[in-house]
């Protein structure tokens, strides 16, 4: 009889102790949720997945390999469920992707992964110096812009961006906003092509105009003030997609550069963020300077440019940021206690 009142006792003592524990856990747990991400096909972008992702299981989440898909289909998935969040999210460059995929209904921007990024015209410093060429409005005059005629038509070869970056977008809002349609084109491509080509003719010592960003790799190649110099705009004039934008937003130091400074975030699925409290901070709290992506960008150029190559560049940048990468996480694990 004993006996038996001992297994009923420590049968409910068990039972308690399992009700207790239960109640404890997150549901779901980190450990039952595989995140599915995304970058466009420009490989540079792998680097900052990958360094998000290597929090992201050691939070104890299952990942799974980064898909390539070109923005702004990349939204359209993140918004239908099909993707989970994605690095990718240029803040204010992508905002119409955004509003079409779905809006705030669907899809939320978390952080800011790459702080101010920078856009702006560039032209060779020995052009600049001899013509005294410091805006961009002084391409309007077809002398100027036929030194930067490569293909033989009169007007200026302006290197431009990739069909469907949108930064495409506004440099074509730019050539007419500034009266340029007559003497400028926009030469689109493979931007990484197409700068390669600018860097062999600024070698042959002819004129190069180029848009330029940092994070990326030419700023390392064509130094600012010593090959290369950034050309002003006459007036801010950007696309109404992006907002009512003033000079303030588009000057640095009292020159204004025609382009807001670019917050490079992550892009999420609203309800994945909701569900996944440790997800969300870890990705509020993830950030990579500019001049570490830039640096990245140069390695990638100089031939390091496969998945495991960028993989292992990511764990080099993990190791070399480690104490900072450790509070990030552990702020990050204190997200499921404060859910419980």
């Amino acid at each position: 009889m004993k006996q038996k009142s001992l297994k009923i006792i420590l049968g409910a003592i068990l039972t308690s102790v399992l009700i207790i524990f239960t109640s404890c856990q997150q549901a779901p747990t980190s450990q039952t949720v595989t995140i599915r991400t995304a970058n466009s096909t420009w490989i540079q972008e792998l680097f900052q997945t990958y360094i998000v992702n290597i929090g992201l299981e050691k939070l104890g989440y299952n990942v799974e390999k980064p898909k390539q898909i070109e923005y702004p289909p990349i939204y359209i998935s993140i918004a239908n469920g099909d993707l989970d969040y994605s690095s990718v999210y240029y803040d204010p460059q992508h905002q119409e992707y955004f509003d079409n995929s779905g809006g705030k209904e669907k899809l939320e921007t978390v952080g800011i992964l790459t702080p101010n990024g920078i856009q702006r015209y560039e032209i060779d410093k020995k052009t600049a110096d001899k013509y005294k060429i410091t805006n961009i409005e002084q391409l309007k005059d077809p002398k100027i812009a036929k030194l930067f005629d490569s293909d033989g038509d009169g007007k200026a070869n302006l290197v431009g961006c990739n069909p469907g970056w949108s930064c495409e977008l506004v440099i074509n809002h730019h050539i007419k906003a500034y009266g340029l349609e007559d003497t400028v084109e926009q030469n689109q491509g493979q931007y990484e092509t197409l700068l390669k080509d600018a860097i062999s003719r600024y070698k042959q010592g002819k004129p190069i105009l180029y848009l330029a960003y940092n994070p990326h790799w030419i700023s390392e190649v064509l130094k600012p003030e010593k090959d290369i110099v950034w050309l002003e705009v006459p007036f801010t004039s950007l696309p109404k997609s992006m907002g009512n934008l003033t000079e303030k937003d588009t000057s640095i130091d009292g020159k204004n550069f025609g382009f807001q400074i670019s917050q490079q975030r992550i892009v999420a699925n609203k309800k994945f963020l909701k569900a996944n409290p440790v997800a969300r901070k870890w990705f509020e709290l993830v950030q990579i300077p500019v001049a570490d992506m830039s640096a990245e960008y140069l390695r990638i150029k100089q031939g390091e440019y496969q998945e495991k190559d960028i993989l292992r560049h990511a764990k080099e940048w993990v190791e070399n940021n480690q104490e900072k990468y450790d509070t990030w996480l552990e702020i990050s694990r204190q997200a499921a206690i404060k859910t419980e």
